[in-house]
């Protein structure tokens, strides 16, 4: 199946690992430019600092041209283990809601004027069925997925007009960095006759909550995400598609 998405330019936050990176080696093997936008590598960009951004894209746009694309990944979790609630402290909030949300609202302020200028475009953001489903693991996170899928959806309805398109994908249980973080922060807090190596803690986990009773694979994600951005979706906007073995199906 031809995507038609040759020679078009993306830009991938958070590329440099992860959910992130496959979508940057699932778009450039459809042809795709793909300039990745992440506080790792030898280009440093910060989704939460609007001037970071907007440099990001001047650089972009000098190197590679107008951007048709966009996949937002960039995010992070709080670093500990949010079960109950309390666990956390108040400030603990602050730099995931200002990553995980003003990092979104950043990134679609600088680069939807282009796209509407040029009646072309997509944007997809990763969020997460923790959006969805209140996982008390870590509150910051999973409220922040619940802001990255309304506001994708405002979005999806102001831009509709221009012919840009907004979507959002949610992974379900995921083998990443930020996924391990979840683990060891709930080591770290057991008693020690307790605690559990990541491959059990997580392996029990991904068979009690996903029917498909498997890890979903970042290169799985990265394919939805491709079909999205791709001539091949052009009448879907505005929703909220999970890859995540059938994980919320099940809630």
């Amino acid at each position: 199946m031809d995507l038609e998405l040759r020679d078009n330019v993306a830009v991938v936050t958070g590329g440099a690992s992860g959910i992130g990176r496959a979508c940057v080696e699932a778009l450039e093997r459809e042809g795709c430019r793909v300039a990745v936008w992440d506080r790792q590598g030898p280009r440093s960009v910060d989704v939460s600092s609007l001037e970071s951004v907007r440099e990001a894209l001047r650089e972009t746009e000098a190197n590679y041209g107008p951007v048709r694309h966009l996949v937002h990944a960039a995010a992070m979790g709080s670093g500990k283990f949010g079960f109950p609630f309390l666990n956390l402290e108040p400030g603990d909030w602050a730099r995931v809601l200002d990553v995980n949300i003003m990092g979104m609202v950043n990134v679609a302020q600088v680069l939807a004027p282009g796209m509407m200028e040029r009646r072309a475009g997509t944007m997809v953001f990763i969020a997460s069925v923790a959006g969805q489903i209140g996982s008390q693991t870590d509150p910051p996170y999973s409220a922040s997925k619940a802001a990255n899928i309304n506001f994708a959806q405002c979005l999806a309805k102001d831009l509709a007009g221009y012919g840009v398109r907004v979507n959002t994908v949610n992974p379900g249980m995921v083998k990443t960095p930020l996924n391990r973080a979840v683990w060891q922060a709930w080591h770290d807090q057991q008693p020690e006759g307790q605690r559990r190596t990541y491959e059990e803690w997580a392996g029990d986990k991904v068979k009690a909550v996903a029917p498909l009773g498997r890890w979903q694979e970042p290169a799985e994600i990265a394919d939805m995400v491709a079909f999205l951005s791709s001539a091949r979706s052009s009448s879907v906007t505005g929703q909220t598609i999970n890859v995540d073995g059938g994980q919320v199906m099940h809630w």
